[in-house]
């Protein structure tokens, strides 16, 4: 993955992405790690037994929550880490 992404990159439809991405619920689950410090946030997935977070995606406007959650099919809510 480049540096920079495509305007159409960011939208989950750019190459190499496609929807309907999958993530094992029983292991791991949905949420936002959230900086006190500068207020950057990443969504992604956190490992329910050994606490390690894996980042998907850099969360800049409310657009790119709402792609993350459509590209994995999630519809509850996710929780905040910080």
């Amino acid at each position: 993955m480049g540096l920079f992404w495509k305007k159409e990159d960011r939208t989950g439809t750019g190459a190499g992405r496609s929807f309907g991405r999958t993530y094992d619920k029983e292991k791991t689950k949905p949420a936002i790690r959230c900086s006190i410090c500068n207020g950057e946030q990443v969504a992604g997935f956190l490992d329910k037994r050994s606490g390690h977070f894996e980042e998907v995606t850099l969360i800049r406007e409310p657009r790119d929550l709402d792609n993350f959650k459509k590209l994995y099919g999630i519809t509850e809510d996710i929780e905040k880490i910080y």
